[in-house]
């Protein structure tokens, strides 16, 4: 776990204490400190209130809210800072208070410590000038909830040390958040553009070109959201967003300035009024307006150099919660179209139109998104999926982009290693369940089996090349996530890494490997149980199951992939072992000679083992077919060469999407449980 390193918050309110809990909820030791007892107090409450609020809710067990909570001191005591690993200050944002706290960290801080500032509305590099070692200092942007949103901007400053970036990035990553890189600059990257989004929307109202109803509904037609703007200011506070408004105004100049209706509002104290109907005759123009705003900023961002466009969208779709970033959503009207909103924006206020705009306009093609990334360390190179919103899910574009990132680094010689993972909380979480369902409704089965196909060879391409393959596990991963990991030479994981296969249960069976490459690591009768049933297994029970071949911390991964690189190549066409886990001989027993038929029809409250009960149970949920293709093909892995088994598992494929029972389970996904007809 992360308990070897100890992390501090610095202002115990409401985003201090958010990010100590999410800290603490992460495994490590966490120290909180406040100005005086009584806001220590409060803010150690809050955090015991939020989480108890979540076993309520079901989302944490008590004894993990109590190790979580157990993690925490609160202290007034600067001299508790001695050995902390990184320091984040929280406090409200007047300068000259940051200012004072950063004095302090730099007094009572080991040297190496990484110092790093929550603002939203200072440069970072203004607070790394009062520290005697600015090469430690950067930004640290969280979103509220810090402990629910996943988003965090990471500022560099301008002596900021690769080193000091490298680690506090890392350190975000094993608290489960979403990192992106922004260039330090006024509103880094969401809040650049998510500022002036509010902001013209109240201009919009203050002009009377719509009413409040009219721009909520337009906003949330318009951006496919849940919460207009002025829900929104009235919900996070509507100071907030005026004072966010003056800092980019004060900046950048009167466009990024706040309109004169935002500051009467403030000066009011009242939140919006947002009762009424809305007038459908407005919703173009508000619409337009919004969305020239947005695609205006979001161009400067990148011509800047603040954020690249993968980050500026997965800023929206994770920070705000859009279904779509401001360039995905210039692409959905057009890049042309989109361009003349910006245009339009951009002449009233006399800015100039952002290259990247003009230049894709004049393309005539739509924005491309980075859905793989490539980061080479030495002979290392690790090939990182970036769709973190999406639990890194497969698609088309990715499978495509993979392969062709793939065949870059197997054609380089200075490489010797190539590392699969996937950015945020998930490794990779099976293939996107929409393309299956689209295409069996367009009965255009040939696309799914070039899909399957192209899949496949990529996998080949694994096998075949002299790379050492290797899957950083470092969260989730679900059906084709699983069979990627699978079909790597090694497995390095940490605790949060985990294996399931849930087609079974959708209607269909593991299409990319996982009936072959499963019992060729974990022996027949478990992989029976595993891909039969559909049961989701810790990274620690995959030790065991000898579906991982390290299991380390997180911040031992990057050492342990290292020393799997080192033990070469891993005949994959192997025989199936004799495999029986202490804990599990039940299972593997239970699942050994006993056919799929007298499984089904077997009754789980005579099972002995309650881990049988429960597997006999979860049988009976699955689709019938797609429990006797799979089942077949567990077996055949013990005749039948691995080149063998995979051609068997692609021969299925029109068999099962053909069925209803695939539609029904694979549309169903996230509603109601699927009812399977068996056929």
């Amino acid at each position: 776990m992360s308990e070897t390193r100890t992390l501090a918050v610095i202002g115990a309110g409401n985003m201090g204490s958010g990010i100590a809990q999410k800290m603490a909820t992460e495994g490590f030791r966490v120290i909180l400190l406040d100005r005086d007892e009584p806001s220590v107090k409060r803010g150690l409450d809050r955090i015991r209130e939020t989480l108890e609020e979540a076993i309520t809710r079901k989302i944490l067990k008590p004894k993990d809210v109590q190790d979580a909570l157990d993690r925490i001191r609160g202290t007034t005591d600067w001299k508790r800072l001695a050995d902390v690993d990184l320091v984040v200050e929280a406090v409200f944002e007047d300068l000259d208070v940051k200012k004072e706290v950063f004095r302090n960290l730099a007094a009572n801080t080991r040297p190496d410590a990484i110092l790093a500032t929550n603002t939203s509305s200072f440069y970072v590099k203004d607070l790394a000038a009062v520290v005697e070692h600015p090469e430690r200092v950067l930004g640290l942007h969280y979103f509220y909830h810090p402990a629910k949103n996943r988003l965090v901007e990471v500022v560099p400053a301008d002596k900021t040390s690769d080193e000091a970036f490298r680690k506090a990035w890392a350190i975000q990553e094993a608290m489960g958040k979403t990192p992106i890189r922004c260039k330090d600059a006024p509103g880094f990257v969401v809040n650049r553009y998510f500022v002036p989004w509010l902001n013209e929307s109240v201009r919009i109202l203050e002009e009377g070109i719509a009413d409040i109803p009219t721009i909520e509904k337009a906003a949330k037609d318009a951006f496919r959201i849940g919460m207009g703007p002025f829900e929104l200011m009235n919900v996070t506070g509507v100071p907030i967003a005026l004072h966010a408004a003056e800092t980019l105004g004060r900046e950048l100049g009167e466009f990024y300035a706040p309109s004169s209706k935002l500051r009467e509002q403030v000066e009011a104290g009242e939140d919006w009024t947002l009762e009424g109907d809305a007038d459908p005759s407005k919703a173009d123009e508000v619409s337009k307006r919004l969305l020239g705003v947005t695609f205006l900023v979001a161009g400067e961002i990148v011509d800047e150099g603040i954020g690249a466009i993968e980050d500026v969208d997965i800023g929206a779709r994770v920070g705000l919660r859009w279904s779509k970033g401001p360039f995905e959503l210039m692409n959905r009207v057009g890049v042309e179209e989109g361009t003349e909103l910006a245009r339009s924006v951009a002449q009233h206020w006399g800015r100039d139109l952002p290259r990247v705009l003009e230049r894709q306009a004049k393309s005539g093609a739509p924005f491309t998104f980075r859905l793989v990334e490539i980061h080479r360390k030495g002979d290392i190179a690790t090939l990182t999926i970036n769709r973190p919103d999406a639990m890194n899910a497969i698609n088309q574009e990715v499978v495509r982009q993979l392969t062709e990132a793939f065949d870059e680094l197997d054609r380089d010689d200075t490489i010797r290693a190539i590392v699969l993972a996937g950015k945020g909380k998930a490794f990779i979480a099976g293939a996107d369940i929409r393309f299956f369902v689209r295409n069996i409704e367009k009965k255009n089965l040939g696309a799914i089996r070039s899909f399957t196909e192209k899949g496949h060879e990529l996998l080949a391409r694994f096998a075949a090349s002299t790379k050492v393959i290797i899957a950083r596990l470092d969260g989730l991963s679900l059906g084709g996530g699983s069979e990627i990991a699978l079909a790597c030479d090694w497995i390095a994981a940490t605790p949060k890494g985990s294996f399931g296969f849930p087609e079974t249960g959708i209607g269909i069976y593991p299409g990319l490997g996982g009936t072959q490459r499963t019992p060729r690591r974990s022996g027949i009768p478990l992989a029976r149980w595993l891909v039969l049933t559909g049961a989701q297994v810790t990274a620690a029970a995959g030790l065991r199951l000898g579906l991982v071949d390290t299991l380390v911390a997180h911040e031992d991964l990057d050492q342990a992939i290292v020393s799997l690189a080192e033990r070469g190549k891993r005949d994959q066409d192997v025989s199936p072992p004799d495999l029986r886990p202490k804990g599990l001989e039940a299972i593997a027993d239970a699942f050994a000679d006993t056919s799929l038929e007298d499984l089904l029809a077997s009754n789980p409250e005579d099972a002995e083992d309650p881990r049988v009960g429960r597997a006999l149970k979860a049988l009976k949920f699955k689709a019938p077919i797609a429990l006797r293709i799979a089942d077949e093909l567990i077996r055949l892995s013990a005749e039948a060469s691995l080149e063998e088994g995979l051609a068997a598992e692609l021969s299925h494929l029109e068999e099962i999407f053909s069925t209803e029972d695939a539609y029904e389970g694979l549309s169903s996904l996230g509603k109601a449980r699927p009812k399977f007809k068996g056929c």
